[in-house]
């Protein structure tokens, strides 16, 4: 990576995105969509919010060191992170998925990726279309709990998905004014891209998520929706997340426990990246 955080390369060399078969990615799209996403949210959240608690255990701390092994070609990969909320050390897996930079990315470019991940889904709003969830047509504003037609149609849409071993803290992608923080309940159905084929973000119409705009400088609103998915026991924000609050390029404002996807719609495209391909936190957007 140069000094304005542009990447080299743009693919993830320790991830690869599975290419299953039709019969299971249909499979796997009627257990997590039709049989999971049938149960009531309550449901959906209690038994989620039982196999999160899974990851609070103590002896589940022994499973961090295998995991990064087996997905981390560095040994020395955890010495770039702290445990989360003060601790000394890493007490539970889910601290693993918790972790804080002991020292943010450094990027001199104004606009930057919030969060790390497979950037699944990239267009433009206008050409994105319509998705149906259960009997309703809907459109891509309405991950952002905005009315069609308030996005400009040349905005970019992304969709960054965070695999379990992915850094799971968002953090702002410029700097600006917090204009709007909307919270919309929903199902929590599985979030993985690969088993939904032609539509990867049919999650972020359907799953809880939070929504924040910020406006720049300029006056130009950057959509965010941070979208929980199957055991995700809460998204967190962060203190900063006030209306009316100036927040600073690469600022933290929301963690997520367990997986999860993040979607923006930006009045900017992104320059280095392409769908699938890797994205990090602080590179040049």
């Amino acid at each position: 990576m140069d000094s304005l955080g542009v990447a080299y390369h743009n693919s993830d060399p320790y991830f690869t995105v599975f290419k299953i078969p039709k019969w299971r990615a249909v499979l796997y799209k009627f257990l997590s969509v039709t049989f999971w996403g049938g149960l009531p949210s309550t449901i959906q959240r209690r038994v989620s919010a039982l196999y999160s608690r899974v990851y609070n255990k103590p002896f589940t701390k022994y499973l961090i060191a295998p995991y990064v092994r087996y997905y981390y070609r560095n040994p020395n990969y955890l010495d770039n992170f702290f445990p989360p909320e003060g601790k000394n050390e890493f007490d539970s897996f889910q601290d693993f998925f918790t972790r804080r930079f002991k020292k943010l990315p450094t990027n001199n470019n104004p606009w930057v990726w919030p969060c790390e991940g497979l950037l699944c889904d990239l267009g433009r709003i206008s050409e994105l279309g319509t998705t149906r969830v259960k009997s309703d047509l809907r459109t891509v504003e309405t991950i952002f709990g905005v009315k069609k037609g308030i996005m400009p149609a040349a905005y970019s849409f992304t969709n960054v998905f965070l695999h379990n071993k992915n850094y799971h803290r968002i953090h702002a992608p410029i700097s600006g004014t917090i204009t709007r923080i909307q919270h919309i309940p929903g199902d929590l159905i599985i979030l993985r891209p690969w088993i939904y084929k032609q539509n990867p973000s049919l999650p972020a119409f359907r799953n809880e998520r939070y929504n924040i705009d910020i406006t720049d400088a300029k006056g130009r609103i950057w959509y965010l929706s941070v979208v929980g998915g199957p055991a995700v026991g809460t998204i967190k924000l962060s203190n900063l997340m006030v209306l009316g609050k100036r927040v600073n390029k690469l600022d933290e404002l929301a963690i997520f426990l367990l997986g999860s996807t993040c979607c923006m719609a930006a009045p900017e495209k992104p320059r280095y990246h392409s769908k699938n391909t890797f994205v990090e936190v602080g590179s040049t957007y």
